[in-house]
Formats: C-alpha cells, structure tokens, sequence
C-alpha cells in the first residue's frame, strides 16, 4: 500500500516537473524575438548617442568586428562597430571595459574617429554606488559628455586624468576611483582603435555572416 502511495507521488512529481519545464522552455521559445528585438533597441539607441546620424549611411548594427585586445579590457571579444559614409570608414564605435571601478566592471562605448578624436561616450553597464559613482551615467549627470571632441594624443595622455592628478576631467564628490577608472579606459581604447584604424576596418564583419 505504502509502495504503490509512493510510486504514484513520484509519478505525479515527475509529471509536474516534466510541465514545469516545458512551460518555461515554451515562455522563453515566445518571448525570444521580443527580447532580441528590444536589445536591437537599445544597441541602436546607444550607437546613435555617441556619434551623429549625419556622419555614417551604413546600418551600424550589421557592420562589426570583434578582439580580445588588451587594451579594451577583460570578458572579450569585445564588439567594434564601424560606421562609414558612403562605403568610405569615418568612425569605431569601440566597446570596453574597465575593471577597476569602485565596484567592479565598467562597460564602455566609446565612438573614435581616425583621427584620434572621440564623437562621444556612453556607460552602458555598471555596478558604482548610486547617487556617487553612477555620475558616469548619462542620466545621471552631463559628465560624460566631457569626452566629445577631445583628440587622444598618446596610449597615456596626461591630459586624460582627473583634475586632482592633473588631468581635464572633472572628479566626483566623494568618488575619484569611478570616473578615474572611466577616463584612462576611454584614453586606451581611444589610442587602440586611432592605431589601428584601417587594419580593424580591414577585417571581415562579424555581425552580417550573423544575419547570413
């Protein structure tokens, strides 16, 4: 009596387990496109903040490559999005990370032409103390556009530090470590990309074999 009990819970359990799981496998098969769609979204609305619609034609979310170099920080490939203007390259739109936040890992998107100039910056993920760090954000604070128009000169320019160690940018109340963090990454993958211009426009796209 007791056996058959059993046998027949186990029968019901494994039975629930079975439709448990293949509900959340059917939820997730559904809602797939809608999340792919919206991070299409937010990839495109972030492309388009750091460097202007005027400057490229190309569809920028199709044209990328991708590096694991060390300048462009750890967890790679790192994505490097290339905008260009009637077939011609004007811009890299470069994606890094500095893991020397407050809090850990900054993700970066920094928009450099070839010369060295950078369009624009934008945060796109962090874990900085709110009301302190998370000044970076673009939402937060008008920070980050200190970085448009500014020409790297070297892999360590001087001019790319906080003002308290001499640099141009502006360090927060109570929060030096975040935006320090924040301006030596963009100096780095800034120098990176300008040095390597024509040879990362050079490389096969990775993002249209990905809609192939």
């Amino acid at each position: 009596m007791i056996l058959a009990s059993m046998k027949k819970n186990g029968a019901i359990l494994t039975a629930f387990a079975l439709a448990t799981t293949g509900s959340v496998a059917l939820v997730q098969q559904l809602t797939a496109p809608r999340i792919e769609a919206q991070e299409k979204k937010h990839l495109m609305r972030t492309l388009t903040q750091v460097l202007p619609a005027d400057k490229y034609n190309n569809e920028l979310y199709l044209d990328c490559i991708e590096s694991d170099a060390p300048e462009l920080g750890p967890n790679g490939p790192h994505r490097i999005y290339r905008a260009k203007q009637n077939g011609q390259p004007v811009a890299l739109l470069v994606q890094h990370i500095t893991p020397e936040g407050y809090s850990g890992n900054i993700d970066i998107l920094t928009a450099v032409y070839a010369n060295a100039e950078i369009a624009g910056v934008r945060i796109t993920q962090h874990k900085e103390t709110p009301g302190l760090g998370d000044k970076v954000e673009v939402k937060k604070s008008d920070w980050v556009h200190s970085f448009a128009g500014m020409t790297v000169q070297s892999a360590e320019d001087q001019a790319f530090n906080v003002k308290k160690e001499g640099g141009m940018f502006d360090q927060f109340t109570g929060a030096t470590i975040t935006p320090r963090a924040v301006v030596h990454s963009v100096n780095t993958a800034t120098w990176f990309a300008h040095q390597n211009f024509d040879s990362l426009f050079a490389q096969s796209n990775v993002c249209q074999e990905e809609q192939l």
